[in-house]
């Protein structure tokens, strides 16, 4: 099968690899769209992904696929059906398994980061990984599972409640998922803040009530036209110095701040301590997917989430480097990669 390794060091070779076989209690899957996530670019870069990252591997947490093979003694999965992978998988004996908190195991591993995913023909995962998705979904939307399920962890964190205001740093592909999922928590008005034109105007398409530019002068006058005295919830969604300090900015009296986006392991912020203090504010974080993926398989199957305007740029395996590039360009939203 074709596969694009990780070599470490911002380098993918395309190679021949040989076909899986499922064994008891796996399923072997024909893999159709896999997503570039910010965290392949952060792995590609020498970053830390959700663990640690043993070059080669097959990169790609984010893939929709078919099963082509179903490992003995499993049920519930059928030659042909269409899935969608969860990629982490706990240890289940730490501390953070043992007290209800997966998330942050301390034994880790992910399809596409620690084991061999989503870049190549074919993968072999634990089955109990698997989602089955509704057969006319199509790929590039079942591809989206992944980072809508991290998503749907994040807003479940954020604590939406009806009426309240809401303002989302960032127009990426995870900034408008969670404008979108703003809407179907009961925002009664969303803001966007985002420099990119383009991404402004798609906000604005799938749910925004209005977009602002905060690199431009008198942000601070439209902000306040459209929210008021702030935004009860703010997302943030960018992972830089100073999209982090806008959502302090943004943030209402007695807000609850998500840091949801993945910065680089050496970012630091100055935290206005006083704000924090006077505004009597929430700060939370937001890591991974757990116990989130069916109900964001839910979401795709009925169509709640539209990723139509969100996936802006294909590539083949061959182009892996390409698409990684793409992906940390101002051109593009969200890349794909077809396994061909």
């Amino acid at each position: 099968m074709k596969a694009a390794r990780f070599l470490g060091n911002k380098t993918f070779e395309v190679t021949e690899l040989p076909q899986p076989h499922a064994g008891p209690g796996e399923l072997v899957l024909r893999n159709r769209v896999c997503g570039v996530c910010g965290t392949d670019v952060h792995i590609y870069h020498g970053e830390p992904g959700s663990a640690d990252v043993c070059p080669p591997v097959v990169l790609g947490h984010e893939y929709s696929a078919q099963v082509v093979e179903v490992g003995e003694g499993m049920s519930g999965f059928s030659v042909g059906d269409h899935v969608t992978v969860d990629p982490n998988i706990y240890c289940g004996r730490c501390g953070p398994c043992q007290n209800g908190r997966k998330q942050l195991c301390l034994h880790m591993e992910a399809i596409g980061v620690t084991r061999d995913g989503g870049f190549a023909q074919y993968s072999q995962i634990p089955a109990s990984q698997a989602f089955k998705l509704d057969p006319q979904v199509p790929w590039e939307a079942a591809a989206m599972a992944e980072p809508l399920a991290c998503c749907v962890h994040g807003i479940d964190l954020a604590g939406i409640r009806p009426g309240q205001k809401v303002c989302v740093v960032g127009g990426g592909a995870i900034g408008l998922i969670m404008v979108q999922l703003a809407k179907l928590s009961g925002a009664a008005r969303i803001l966007l803040s985002e420099p990119n034109e383009k991404r402004r105007q798609v906000g604005l398409q799938l749910g925004a009530d209005a977009a602002i530019d905060p690199t431009q002068p008198g942000w601070d006058q439209l902000f306040s036209r459209e929210m008021g005295e702030g935004a009860q919830v703010v997302i943030e969604c960018v992972g830089n110095v100073a999209a982090v300090k806008s959502a302090f900015q943004f943030a209402a009296k007695g807000a609850t701040i998500l840091l949801f986006s993945v910065p680089k392991v050496d970012s630091t912020f100055q935290l206005p301590l006083f704000d924090v203090y006077k505004k009597e504010l929430t700060i939370k974080g937001s890591f991974v997917n757990p116990d989130t993926h069916a109900r964001a398989v839910a979401l795709i199957n009925s169509g709640k989430v539209d990723f139509g305007p969100i996936v802006t740029h294909r590539f083949t395996l061959d182009q892996l480097p390409q698409a990684i590039a793409m992906q940390m360009s101002e051109e593009s939203i969200k890349v794909v990669v077809e396994a061909e």
